[in-house]
């Protein structure tokens, strides 16, 4: 039977900068980025992906208390898991199917900071839905990623399916799909799952365990220490690493991807992350989170835990940091100018990619 495997950072020595321990003889050995093979350049890529989507999200929070966009759910503290797991695939053959928390892996995958905008401020050029989604619903066919929808785990078993198609055409790819905690309490996670183990499917399940499913902790969710325990009920791989940490998740995921593609079948993560803001714009976490738990969050924030790394090891100095977030700065100012000046949908396409051929051009005279 499929042991569980944690890489989770061990419990004794010392302390590292996302508060976490690592043990002293990790000390002495190679660097996390070089026993992965993962270049400067890489590095830096990867970092400035994260500041990008922090950049971006802090923004739509903004919009949102303009009254400019009517809803926003962030990512923030999810960062370093959604750019982790997709820098470690192939954006030429694989294929992500998101939720809503995906921001910084959309990113990572492809999407642009002014496709974002336009979803975000439901103008009629949203390559994704054209304006007639709420915003935070990720999908868009360039760049290999499903369209995602409101109800909670339905795009596990869509995942699923990716992986299926993959295997039938035998073209070597493997479908990623992420999710929270409180989606592992649904049937879609035990029916998509439960297919892809059974059909040794190229699926990688990566829950985001921010420990809240709203408001409700995960010890009323589960009777078990982790997601990833579930794995071994179904067949398959699982471990639960520290999602705060790209590098530590970008090594899950290429792990699992690789098994994927070798025919050893899906692979269950468990990241764990930490939410940095309430649940979405219409929420107030200060009603369930105790101050002291909220911020202590804040002292594992993932862009100052791999800024930490990255400087500790000599990949990036305060120079480059500054260059980054001032190409970030520039980039989100220029795409969300561009965005707003965009032309919102027209009544008339309401119907619009709803019934093949359709089209009520007199929708206004109809609804008189």
């Amino acid at each position: 039977m499929p042991k569980r495997r944690s890489v989770r950072p061990r419990i004794s020595g010392t302390a590292t900068a996302n508060g976490f321990v690592r043990d002293e003889q990790d000390l002495s050995e190679t660097a996390a980025h070089e026993k992965l093979g993962l270049s400067t350049q890489r590095l830096q890529d990867m970092f400035e992906t994260m500041l990008l989507a922090r950049a971006i999200d802090e923004r739509q929070w903004i919009l949102n208390r303009q009254g400019r966009e009517p809803f926003h759910i962030s990512c923030q503290g999810h960062e370093g898991s959604g750019v982790g797991s997709a820098f470690a695939l192939d954006r030429a053959r694989d294929v992500m199917v998101p939720y809503y928390r995906s921001l910084a892996a959309v990113l990572a995958f492809g999407v642009t900071p002014l496709e974002l905008f336009l979803s975000a401020l439901a103008k009629a050029d949203d390559p994704m839905t054209g304006g007639r989604q709420m915003p935070a619903h990720y999908g868009l066919a360039r760049a290999r990623i499903l369209t995602s929808g409101s109800p909670v785990a339905t795009q596990i078993p869509h995942a699923t399916g990716a992986a299926l198609a993959s295997k039938i055409r035998g073209d070597g790819g493997v479908s990623i799909v992420y999710f929270g905690d409180g989606a592992s309490s649904k049937g879609d996670f035990h029916e998509g799952l439960n297919f892809a183990a059974i059909h040794k499917l190229p699926a990688i399940f990566v829950c985001e365990n921010n420990h809240y499913a709203i408001s409700v902790p995960t010890s009323k969710q589960m009777a078990v220490r982790s997601v990833a325990d579930r794995a071994v009920g179904y067949g398959m791989f699982g471990c639960s690493v520290d999602g705060t940490d790209p590098l530590a998740v970008y090594a899950a995921v290429k792990q699992a991807a690789d098994r994927a593609r070798a025919g050893e079948g899906p692979t269950l993560i468990e990241s764990n992350v930490v939410r940095l803001t309430p649940h979405s714009s219409d929420d107030d976490d200060r009603r369930y989170r105790p101050e002291a738990e909220r911020e202590e969050a804040r002292h594992h924030d993932p862009i100052d835990v791999f800024r930490t790394y990255l400087s500790s090891h000599g990949l990036l100095d305060e120079a480059a940091d500054f260059e980054m977030r001032e190409r970030v700065q520039t980039s989100v100012e220029s795409a969300l100018e561009e965005a707003e000046a965009a032309a919102p949908p027209s009544p008339e396409t309401a119907f619009d990619h709803v019934y093949a051929g359709v089209r009520m051009p007199n929708l206004r005279d109809r609804l008189r």
